[in-house]
């Protein structure tokens, strides 16, 4: 098993594919990522020298927000959201639906946690 940005990729997966698995990369930035590395599309993770892992990760440091980056920007716009008291952030804070979704049949799991 390889670790880049914090996330464990299996090493039978092509470059591509298991590169998604990283939190803020999807296939858009994957197909990026090999291109500008000159990876072919069907290298596997186990075939991957150091040296590739390290340009990988570096590549992804300096140009997109990955794993806990991310994280702390969407619960920043929360907080955000939040302090501003408006709707959404009303409904972020007492965990119910945001985007007008009915919760008098649905939304069962966040209700529970409104309930106690």
């Amino acid at each position: 098993m390889s670790y880049i940005s914090g996330s464990r990729l299996v090493d039978e997966k092509r470059v591509k594919i298991a590169s998604t698995e990283i939190a803020g990369v999807g296939r858009k930035k994957a197909n990026l990522l090999c291109y500008r590395l000159g990876l072919s599309g069907s290298i596997k993770i186990k075939e991957l020298t150091k040296y590739q892992i390290d340009q990988i990760e570096e590549i992804l440091g300096q140009e997109h927000l990955v794993h806990w980056e991310l994280r702390g920007v969407e619960r920043a716009d929360i907080e955000r959201l939040i302090s501003l008291s408006c709707y959404r952030g009303i409904r972020h804070q007492d965990g119910l639906p945001l985007h007008g979704q009915r919760t008098h049949t649905n939304a069962k799991t966040c209700r529970k946690r409104v309930r106690k």
